[in-house]
């Protein structure tokens, strides 16, 4: 593990992070919650949980959207942060969210049985019927 240092949160402050250590490229997942609550579809790095630690939470809801997963948002500004698996091994966080420069890019896509129909994926990165399943 290297000595670098990722932060990030949310709009408004409410929620703020630090991952420590390298974060995968940025996966970017077309299923049909993602896309519901962010209006297009999530775009996300990861993180082991042991990696990861809030130093500002005082905005932070978690919703359960399923038996499999929870999704954490700011309740004060509506910024979506983080997505984390019941398992609680790992956290992934909404690119978007962390501080510049990440040094990161996107490195394929999920979920894209499940895309929108107004739009298409043409930048010629893998992509998967489900969360590993070649298209």
């Amino acid at each position: 593990m290297t000595d670098e240092t990722h932060t990030g949160g949310c709009l408004c402050g409410a929620v703020r992070y630090e991952a420590r250590g390298p974060l995968p490229d940025v996966t970017a997942c077309h299923c049909g919650q993602c896309r519901r609550q962010s209006g297009h579809f999530y775009a996300t790095t990861s993180i082991a949980a042991e990696r990861f630690t809030l130093t500002e939470d005082r905005g932070l809801k978690w919703y359960s959207a399923s038996e499999t997963a929870q999704r954490g948002f700011c309740g004060e500004c509506g910024s979506i942060v983080l997505w984390q698996p019941a398992t609680r091994d790992r956290v992934a966080i909404l690119a978007g969210s962390l501080d510049a420069p990440t040094g990161l890019k996107l490195a394929r896509h999920i979920f894209v049985a499940d895309k929108g129909d107004y739009y298409e994926i043409t930048d010629r990165l893998p992509q998967h019927a489900a969360s590993d399943a070649p298209v």
